[in-house]
C-alpha cells in the first residue's frame, strides 16, 4: 500500500512536533501544491516533505472568492489516506467560509485558514473552525487594512497576510505587506504570522526581517530542482530573526 512507502510512523511522529513548533511561533516552510504537478500530486507532496517541508498549504478556491477554481475536500481527503500524520493547511479562498468547515474537518484538514474578507461573522466563524477541532487562520488581501485582523488575534491560531492578490500564482512579492507583518509582530511577540506569495530566496530576507514565520513558498520550492536547498534557505534566513530557541 502506499500509505506504507509514505513512511506513516515518519510523517506521525513528524507532525506532532510540527504542531508543537506552531504552538511556540517557530519557522515553518509551507510549500503549496498548487504550484505543483497536479497529475501526479501524492508524488510531489512526498517530494516537498523529503525536502523538509513543515506543513502542506492546500490552496482551496471557488472560482467566486478568487478569479480560479481549484480542489475540495475530496482532494484533502485523499491526501490524508495517503499521508497520515503530515500538517495540512487548508488556505480557503471560497466566499462563504463557515459552508465548508465541517467537510474540511471530515477530510482532515489541521488549520483551517479562512478570509476575513469573506466573513461576515469572524469570531463565529472562528469558534465553529475551533469546535470542529481544527487550528483557526485568518487571511487579509493586499488591499484589506490589517487592524481588524490583529483584532482577532487572541482567538486566532494563524494570521495570513498576502503578498500577492489571491488567485493564481507566480505573481510578484510586495514588500509593500511588511508594515502589516510587522505591526501584528509587534503587538504579538509569539503569534504564528504567514506570508503567502512570492516567497522565494530573494524575498525571504524582507519577510524574516518583518517578523513572519511561517513561510508559504509556491513556485520557488516546488519548481526548483533542487527543493531542500531551497527550503533550508528559507529557514536559515527566517530562523536568523526567529531564534528556534526563543520561539
Amino acid at each position: 500500500g502506499i500509505n506504507a512507502e509514505y513512511g506513516q510512523h515518519y510523517y506521525t511522529t513528524n507532525n506532532l512536533s510540527m504542531m508543537g513548533r506552531l504552538c511556540k511561533g517557530g519557522c515553518m516552510i509551507g510549500p503549496s501544491i498548487l504550484n505543483a504537478d497536479l497529475s501526479r500530486l501524492a508524488e510531489e507532496c512526498k517530494r516537498m516533505l523529503d525536502a523538509g517541508a513543515d506543513y502542506l498549504h492546500l490552496d482551496v478556491m471557488d472560482g467566486h472568492f478568487v478569479p480560479n477554481l481549484t480542489f475540495g475536500a475530496p482532494v484533502v481527503q485523499s491526501l490524508r489516506d495517503k499521508f497520515p500524520g503530515v500538517l495540512f493547511e487548508v488556505h480557503m479562498m471560497v466566499s462563504n467560509p463557515e459552508q465548508w468547515i465541517e467537510d474540511m474537518s471530515k477530510a482532515g484538514a489541521d488549520i483551517y485558514t479562512f478570509h476575513l474578507e469573506a466573513s461576515e461573522n469572524p469570531k463565529q466563524t472562528i469558534e465553529k473552525i475551533r469546535s470542529m477541532g481544527m487550528n483557526a487562520g485568518c487571511g487579509i488581501k493586499p488591499k484589506t487594512p490589517v487592524e481588524p485582523l490583529s483584532d482577532l488575534a487572541p482567538s486566532l491560531d494563524v494570521m495570513l497576510v498576502m503578498t500577492v492578490e489571491p488567485g493564481f500564482g507566480g505573481q510578484s512579492f510586495m514588500a509593500d505587506m511588511m508594515p502589516k507583518v510587522r505591526y501584528l509582530r509587534e503587538r504579538y511577540p509569539n503569534a504564528n504570522i504567514e506570508v503567502d506569495g512570492g516567497l522565494s530566496p530573494k524575498t525571504i530576507q524582507t519577510a524574516a526581517e518583518a517578523g513572519a514565520n511561517l513561510i508559504v513558498s509556491g513556485s520557488a520550492v516546488v519548481k526548483s530542482a533542487e527543493p531542500k536547498d531551497v527550503i533550508s534557505q528559507l529557514r536559515n534566513v527566517v530562523n536568523q530573526y526567529r531564534k528556534p530557541e526563543e520561539a
